[in-house]
């Protein structure tokens, strides 16, 4: 995750780091915490780029690169 969001054209100079809270292997399940450093409020900036289905899609986008 911190590649990804690291290499990020859209969120890579806001991102700081990743990390897993819990992980199961029973049911294949991760949760992670992920820490930006944002500008002062910006108008649209937490809606828009901070919106947490963009966040995934960037994620997404890169598994499918792959």
């Amino acid at each position: 995750l911190t590649d990804v969001y690291s290499s990020s054209p859209a969120l890579g100079r806001y991102f700081r780091s990743a990390q897993v809270v819990y992980f199961s292997n029973e049911s294949s399940t991760v949760f992670y915490q992920l820490e930006f450093s944002v500008p002062p409020p910006t108008e649209g900036f937490m809606e828009n780029t901070m919106n947490p289905d963009f966040i995934r899609n960037i994620l997404r986008q890169n598994i499918y690169d792959e």
